[in-house]
C-alpha cells in the first residue's frame, strides 16, 4: 500500500469515528514519499520557452482569440504552442484570457458549483473557477479520458516520468490495480501535472491555461503548495487502491480528494479564526462521504468499493451483494445507510461552523454546496438506501428553492436574527442552510 501522508497540519475533527488528536500539532519529518512528491519542479533552465515574439503577437491578438471551437467545444487557446513555458511573465491579456477559460470549463463541467460561485466578487470568482479547473482536469486524468498535455516531453518514456514512477512503486507494496497501457498513461500525465503546478510556485509560468490562471490565484491568496499536491496524491492512490478497509483509511482519501479542495476555497473566501481549516476540513470530508454512499452503485461497476470493508463485513453484508444491487433487498442495508449518513451529519454539523467564520459577501458558495449535498443525503435516506436503481440528483425545483433559502439566509438576513433561522429549521418551519 502507498505510504499515506495523514493531514497532520490539520485537526482531525472529533466526531464520525475518525482517528482523533489531541493537545498540541503533531511535527514530523517529511516522509521519503513527501520528498518525492515536492521535488517534482520545473526549471526555467531545463525546458523550451515561448519567444518574446510570439507571447506579443499573442498579446495583440489576445481578444481575438477563442476558447469555443465551431462544434461548441472547449478549446485551449494556446494549445498551439510548443513549448511548456512563457519566456517573461505573460502580460494581463493572457491571464485574462486563462481565466476566461477556466470560468468556460467550470460552467461546462458543474453547473451547480458555478452557480454557488457566480455571486462572488468578479476577482474571488475567477480564482474559485481557477481552482475547480485543477481539480477538474487532475479529476479527468486519473477517472477519465483525459489527454493532458505537456509539450517537449517524451511521453511515457520520458526518463524524468520513468525515475518517478519507479520511486513511487517502491513505496507500495501492491501493484496498479489498471491495466499497464492505462496505468502508464495516467501516471506519467499525472506526473507532468505536478510539473506544471511547479510553475505555480516558481520563477516560471506555464503555457496551460489553467496552471497560468492558477498561478496568478495562489499568489493573490496566498494558498499553500501542498494542498494541490495532496489532491494530485489522491489521484494517484486511484491507480493502486480500489479497496478501503477501515473508515481512518477511506477519511485520508476522502482528504486528499475533497478535504484539500475546502482549504484553497477558504483561502479565497477570507477568514480570520484558524478554526476555518478545521471546518474546511469536515467540509470536504462531508460532501466527499454523501458521494461515496451515492456513487456506490456506478463506483462497484468500475470495480471500486469505497464503503469500508470491515463496517460491511460487520454489520452482515459482503462486498459481493454490491455487485447487482442486491445489497438493498439484505435487511442490514438500510439501517447501515442511516448510520452511515448519521456519522457524514457529524461532519455536517462542523461544516456549518465555518460559515460565521466567512466574511458574508463570500458565505453563499459553501452554504450553497453544503445544502445541495444535505439535500442529497436526505433523499438517500428517504430512497431507503436504493443508490442502484437510478442516480440520486437534485431537480431543477429543489435546486432553485435551496439556492433561494441560502441567497436569504446568507445575504440578506441580518447576523442577530440568524439564531431564530436556526431554531426554526431544527423544528422544520424552515430549511437547514
Amino acid at each position: 500500500m502507498l505510504e499515506r501522508r495523514k493531514p497532520l497540519d490539520l485537526l482531525f475533527p472529533l466526531k464520525g469515528n475518525a482517528a482523533s488528536r489531541n493537545g498540541e500539532e503533531e511535527v514530523r519529518p517529511p516522509t521519503t514519499l513527501d520528498r518525492l512528491r515536492a521535488g517534482v519542479t520545473l526549471a526555467r533552465d531545463a525546458v523550451k520557452a515561448v519567444s518574446v515574439t510570439a507571447m506579443e503577437a499573442l498579446r495583440e491578438g489576445a481578444s481575438f482569440i477563442g476558447i469555443v471551437g465551431d462544434t461548441d467545444e472547449l478549446v485551449d487557446p494556446f494549445a498551439h504552442l510548443d513549448a511548456p513555458i512563457w519566456s517573461e511573465k505573460p502580460p494581463a491579456e493572457l491571464h485574462k484570457l486563462a481565466y476566461r477559460y477556466c470560468e468556460e470549463l467550470t460552467m461546462r463541467e458543474a453547473g451547480n458549483f458555478y452557480h454557488s460561485f457566480k455571486y462572488l466578487p468578479d476577482e474571488q470568482r475567477s480564482a474559485m473557477c481557477a481552482i475547480y479547473a485543477f481539480c477538474r482536469r487532475a479529476d479527468d486524468i486519473a477517472d477519465g479520458d483525459w489527454a493532458d498535455r505537456f509539450p517537449g516531453s517524451k511521453g511515457e518514456m520520458d526518463p524524468e516520468a520513468t525515475a518517478y514512477r519507479n520511486q513511487l512503486e517502491s513505496l507500495q507494496d501492491r501493484g496498479t490495480i489498471l491495466n499497464e497501457e492505462a496505468y502508464l498513461n495516467k501516471i506519467t500525465q499525472l506526473f507532468f501535472f505536478r510539473k506544471k503546478l511547479s510553475t505555480c510556485y516558481g520563477d516560471v509560468h506555464s503555457t496551460d491555461p489553467v496552471f497560468l490562471a492558477l498561478k496568478d490565484t495562489v499568489q493573490r491568496y496566498n494558498i499553500p503548495r501542498e494542498v494541490f499536491d495532496d489532491l494530485i496524491s489522491g489521484m494517484e492512490d486511484d491507480l493502486y487502491n480500489n479497496r478501503y478497509r477501515t473508515f481512518d483509511e477511506l477519511y485520508v482519501y476522502c482528504y486528499r480528494v475533497a478535504s484539500v479542495v475546502g482549504l484553497m476555497c477558504i483561502e479565497v473566501y477570507g477568514y480570520d479564526n484558524p478554526m476555518a481549516r478545521k471546518y474546511a476540513e469536515s467540509w470536504g470530508i462531508f460532501m466527499q462521504l454523501t458521494n461515496v454512499l451515492r456513487d456506490v452503485g456506478e463506483d462497484i461497476q468500475r470495480d471500486r468499493v469505497y464503503l469500508p470493508l470491515d463496517e460491511l463485513e460487520s454489520n452482515g453484508m459482503t462486498e459481493g451483494e454490491l455487485s447487482e444491487g442486491e445489497i438493498v433487498l439484505n435487511k442490514h442495508w438500510e439501517p447501515y445507510c442511516r448510520n452511515y449518513a448519521s456519522r457524514a451529519r457529524t461532519y455536517l454539523e462542523e461544516a456549518r461552523a465555518l460559515l460565521p467564520l466567512l466574511p458574508r459577501r463570500t458565505r453563499y458558495s459553501p452554504a450553497a454546496m453544503i445544502a445541495f449535498y444535505d439535500k442529497i443525503l436526505r433523499q438517500i435516506e428517504k430512497q431507503q438506501g436504493d443508490v442502484f436503481t437510478k442516480r440520486v440528483k437534485l431537480n431543477k425545483v429543489q435546486k432553485i428553492s435551496l439556492a433561494a433559502a441560502v441567497y436569504l439566509r446568507h445575504r440578506f438576513l441580518p447576523g442577530f436574527l440568524d439564531p431564530v433561522w436556526g431554531a426554526l429549521a431544527r423544528v422544520g418551519l424552515l430549511p437547514a442552510v
